[in-house]
């Protein structure tokens, strides 16, 4: 049996989720943080995870929206295709990230032509090609220029 939300009913759940972006975002530079803390891989995990499943609310919205309003539809495919490109960064960058060890870094490198270890490489480079196979049904390659899809290591 599959139940569905209606989308009144999702609404407070994308405003708790604004509000927690807006909190943790202010919470990473506390007027006494001196210098403001970096990036870590986790922060980049968790992130990637919630542009992930935007891009998955956005390609709903866009398919849904295209057939009645064609140019709005158009717009948010546009969306959905920018913020791709932002998780490819994120992806990126989060392998640039050191870990404890340099036997760890080599461990946690992506490898495109295999499957990662383990945990989070693993489950970001996951979520990363799920994602990567849904957009590259909607886009063209051209579309994705000048970004790159792959890993950077």
């Amino acid at each position: 049996m599959t139940y569905r939300t209606p989308p009144h009913d999702a609404h407070p759940y994308l405003r708790a989720a604004s509000a927690g972006l807006h909190h943790h975002t202010r919470a990473l530079a506390p007027p006494d943080a001196n210098p403001p803390w970096p990036a870590d891989r986790l922060h980049l995990d968790l992130l990637h995870a919630h542009l992930t499943a935007l891009l998955q609310l956005l390609n709903r919205l866009a398919e849904n929206t295209r057939p009645s309003h064609p140019a709005a539809g158009r717009h948010l495919a546009t969306v959905h295709t920018r913020l791709w490109q932002a998780a490819t960064e994120i992806h990126s960058a989060f392998h640039l990230l050191p870990t404890n060890t340099a036997a760890q870094d080599e461990a946690n490198a992506c490898h495109p032509e295999r499957l990662p270890e383990g945990p989070p490489v693993l489950t970001i480079c996951q979520r990363h090609l799920a994602a990567g196979h849904s957009i590259r049904r909607k886009t063209t390659p051209t579309d994705l220029r000048p970004h790159a899809t792959a890993c950077v290591r």
